[in-house]
């Protein structure tokens, strides 16, 4: 089964359970009015059966019953609402499943995409040339790239005419198929896991321009690996900016491992050769090392790059394992440059995307895998030392297209 038919077969779902939702608490409703009317009818008779023998019991307790009925009629109770989610904090939270996470994570996203949708059908009232041009436009808008703007509108366009489509639902869907089936086929032998290494140490070099959330993911994925029970050590390599090692200090104290560092302004290479020693000695499982990311300069960071590299493989030949490209999912095609720029300059083998859950730019992931063709390996679903999460190609679709299958 395609990404694409689990998305219709969770759409149907999904109606499916709103409806079972809708029945079941109007039978609690019609069940908790026929309690109602129980108790009424009950105080009426013990009522009556402490003060007399009334002949005109009967009637008082058939005027109480039509008067209950006429209050809250049970045909009126058919006709409910879906009760509101309990605000959180009523009741035990509960640890959500990475499906949820990116679910929540890709929400904003989503609501965008659902936006740009219903404003693109909105405004056209027949599926002409003008139409195709528009869909590039939202497309392109919502950011997931020029390339596979461009393919998209043009299958679209062979599609329509092949299979006469007409109705604004049918054509949501195609795009949203297109969109799905192009991401499926681009990630063939895609690999999103991490490189680790089964014996021996692990190195996993992060590089990425300032503000990025570089040294944070590095905080995160120390906490993980530590909370797995592995050995693990951080090299605060970037030493060009101000306050970088301190800031992966406080990282390293809130996961439990420790940081190598040597003088702010030092030399980088020599904090990762400290580093590699004592990952050695202390046969550490995992290395990060946070390197400092200086675009406006490529010939001194590929220099700098390659030097820390040399240092590593003189202790690691095979070393290192990933070199992971961090990057702000909230910068959109500003992202898109900063890879290609850094795809240039060094051996990236894969990227983490930050700041998932707080943009509605996740369409970036598509352009991404489709136009630079490097695998997402992390992405940030959260704020928490606990959401940063190996990406998961299905779990992205799903949560990036849940909802927005049409009715035909």
């Amino acid at each position: 089964m395609g990404l694409f038919d689990k998305l219709k077969k969770a759409f149907i779902k999904e109606k499916e359970e709103e409806q079972q939702l809708v029945e079941e608490q109007q039978e609690e409703r019609i069940d908790e009015s026929a309690d109602e009317v129980a108790a009424e009818i009950s105080e009426v008779l013990v009522e009556a059966d402490e003060t007399s023998e009334s002949e005109d019991q009967t009637e008082e307790v058939a005027e109480v019953v039509t008067e209950v009925l006429e209050e809250e009629p049970v045909e009126e109770l058919v006709e409910v609402e879906p009760e509101p989610v309990v605000e959180a904090g009523s009741e035990p939270i509960q640890e959500e499943n990475v499906q949820e996470k990116y679910d929540k994570g890709l929400a904003k996203t989503r609501k965008t995409f659902k936006e740009r949708m219903n404003e693109l059908f909105a405004n056209f009232r027949s599926v002409d040339e003008d139409f195709f041009e528009e869909v590039e436009e939202t497309l392109i808008g919502a950011d997931v790239g020029f390339e596979t703007s461009m393919r998209i509108a043009e299958e679209l366009r062979q599609e329509v005419k092949l299979k006469n489509i007409k109705k604004p639902a049918a054509v949501q869907n195609a795009i949203i198929e297109k969109l799905v089936d192009l991401y499926e086929a681009e990630g063939i032998n895609e690999v999103n896991d991490l490189n680790l290494q089964p014996n021996g140490l692990t190195v996993i070099l992060f590089v990425g321009v300032n503000g990025v959330g570089k040294t944070t993911s590095i905080g995160k994925l120390a906490h993980e690996y530590k909370q797995a029970g592995k050995k693990v050590l951080l090299a605060a390599a970037d030493t060009f900016r101000a306050g970088a090692i301190d800031q992966l200090v406080v990282w390293g104290d809130r996961a439990g491992v420790e940081v190598v560092r040597g003088a702010a302004g030092g030399d980088p290479a020599a904090v990762v050769f400290d580093a590699m020693v004592k990952a050695k000695a202390q046969q550490a499982d995992v290395l990060l090392v946070d390197t400092a990311g200086r675009l406006q300069n490529k010939v001194n960071l590929m220099k700098e790059l390659d030097k820390i590299k040399r240092i590593i493989q003189r202790e690691e030949p095979n070393a290192p394992h990933e070199v992971l490209l961090v990057l702000d999912a909230t910068t959109g095609q500003n992202a898109m440059i900063q890879a290609k720029q850094f795809k240039e300059t060094t051996d990236v083998t894969g990227l983490v995307l930050t700041k998932l859950d707080g943009t509605a730019k996740g369409g970036i992931v598509l352009a991404i895998r489709n136009e630079l063709h490097l695998p997402v390996k992390l992405v940030g679903l959260g704020e928490g030392i606990n959401d940063l999460e190996v990406f998961n190609p299905n779990d992205f679709v799903m949560g990036l297209f849940k909802g927005l299958i049409e009715e035909e």
